[in-house]
């Protein structure tokens, strides 16, 4: 009898021993989960930072409601500039009946309008001219799209934000070197620095721009990849606080919870586009990127596609405005608008209809609107 009451009260020990260690666990993983959230909405009260409404959109977007969208992507550098200039512009739509998101380039050195400065010239000055919403407004009107939401991101930051990763792995499709850092073909490790002075490579790439732009997309879609992994969780401390001083978005905590329930596996569907015909030259002793306005129009269409637009509905209020493209005659504004050529002549006061200006700005109204 002593024998099974002394097996019992191990058995008791040993239960009470194992019950207690699954308790703490439990009880660590709360602390933990609780931790990340608010240490996550923390970071995310400094990074936010909301801009009004596209002009273009009629109504807001819902990231819920699974509405198509838009997102800038802005890599911001001051290395050359006390303001900084947007180094990196990538537009970004996301379709989520399709699962899918388009990715299209711009290279930094496209000439533009600057549109609120009233200047034209290289796209990335909008940034230093008037940071995001000038930037915003330049590229909608370059696109002739609405853009719902922007990640802002300093380049320099990157390196903190990688670092606390413990590095990032691409596979390099070129070799290069830059000063004593040699990057060789093939699957390379770097840290923050490291990637950084890989993304910023461009004399020393023959393919110029275009071969910054394939790495820097490279270098986001690997912290992207980092961010998924269990073990990155477990540096979530060092990595928010980072986020937090690098980047800033106008998406909230909110509509990123939903992108992260309602997206799973949407980053295996990534569609990457940049600008292949142009002329370069001389401007002055600035260069400009001219790039082929067919193509400029082209993807125009296929991001209002994958955005389930129309142009009728992107200015389809009293109030609204339409950019003059390449190409545009009075006649083909007036058809794609569904207004006559007489309105736009009357509502524009146009002396010379025959004279439109790729860029122009016109108003238009509703037609037969009683004064």
């Amino acid at each position: 009898m002593r024998a099974n009451k002394s097996k019992q009260k191990k058995r008791k020990k040993i239960l009470w021993g194992i019950l207690s260690v699954l308790f703490i666990l439990v009880i660590g993983v709360g602390v933990y989960v609780a931790n990340l959230y608010f240490s996550f909405t923390s970071a995310l009260d400094n990074m936010h930072e909301k801009v009004d409404k596209s002009d273009k959109r009629v109504e807001e977007v819902s990231i819920e409601n699974k509405d198509p969208f838009s997102v800038l992507l802005l890599g911001i550098d001051d290395e050359d500039s006390d303001v900084g200039r947007s180094d990196t512009m990538i537009v970004a739509t996301v379709n989520p009946k399709l699962n899918t998101i388009k990715m299209l380039s711009i290279p930094r050195d496209t000439r533009t309008e600057i549109v609120g400065n009233g200047t034209t010239e290289k796209i990335n000055h909008a940034y230093a001219r008037g940071g995001v919403k000038m930037s915003i407004a330049t590229v909608e009107q370059f696109l002739d799209i609405p853009i719902d939401y922007y990640v802002e991101v300093n380049m320099d930051g990157f390196t903190g934000i990688i670092d606390a990763f413990d590095g990032v792995t691409v596979e390099n499709d070129m070799d290069l070197t830059y000063k004593k850092h040699h990057f060789p073909e093939g699957e390379i490790t770097m840290n923050g620095k490291e990637a950084l002075i890989f993304s910023r490579i461009r004399y020393e790439d023959p393919r110029g721009d275009f071969g910054r732009q394939v790495r820097q997309k490279q270098i986001i879609q690997a912290i992207l990849n980092k961010a998924r992994s269990f073990s990155s969780l477990l540096k979530y401390d060092d990595v928010l606080d980072e986020l937090g001083d690098q980047v800033k978005t106008n998406f909230s905590f909110k509509e990123m919870v939903s992108l992260q329930q309602n997206h799973k596996g949407i980053e295996k569907n990534i569609e990457q586009y940049q600008f292949e015909k142009f002329d370069g030259g001389y401007i002055g002793k600035y260069w400009y990127f001219f790039p082929d306005e067919e193509e400029v129009q082209k993807y125009q269409a296929l991001l209002k596609d994958h955005l389930e637009l129309t142009d009728a509905s992107l200015a389809e209020n009293e109030g609204n405005t339409y950019t003059v493209q390449a190409n545009d005659t009075l006649t083909s504004i007036a058809a794609k608008l569904g207004v006559t050529e007489d309105d736009l002549v009357e509502w524009n006061h146009l002396s010379d209809p025959n004279s439109l200006q790729v860029g122009q700005t016109l108003s238009i109204e509703e037609p037969n609107r009683s004064e």
